[in-house]
């Protein structure tokens, strides 16, 4: 069963920056082959997909985030990344990495990854 360990969350003040780490343990083959995502889900509000990574390396992000968040993976590490700049107190939250085989299109949708970690907390003050 592949798990998912997020790290690297934490407070900082707005303006500043953080890189997030999701480590896959269990992995029968290699990251490669999977899409990789970033969600994220404050207090009282729906989770969002921040940023999402295909395995032919695509990515997409949140409008939000764009321009201020990069997402990245090491396959021979079988580590996702996510590095945070210019943060802003909206960008709080749980954010939690989540991956699955692509076969087709990379998903949107948090709960149709097979996989998914327990989240990391960035809290961002003003």
């Amino acid at each position: 069963q592949v798990q998912l360990v997020e790290s690297g969350g934490g407070s900082v003040q707005a303006g500043g920056s953080l890189r997030l780490s999701c480590a896959a343990s269990a992995i029968t083959d290699s990251l490669t082959y999977y899409c990789m995502g970033w969600f994220r889900q404050a207090p009282g509000k729906e989770r969002e997909g921040v940023a999402r990574i295909d395995r032919y390396g695509n990515t997409n992000y949140l409008n939000s985030v764009k321009g201020r968040f990069t997402i990245s993976k090491d396959n021979a590490k079988n580590t996702l990344y996510l590095q945070m700049n210019g943060l802003k107190p909206e960008d709080t939250a749980m954010y939690y990495c989540a991956a699955h085989v692509q076969t087709g299109y990379c998903y949107t949708d948090f709960y149709e990854y097979n996989y998914r970690g327990q989240g990391t907390q960035v809290t961002v003050s003003s």
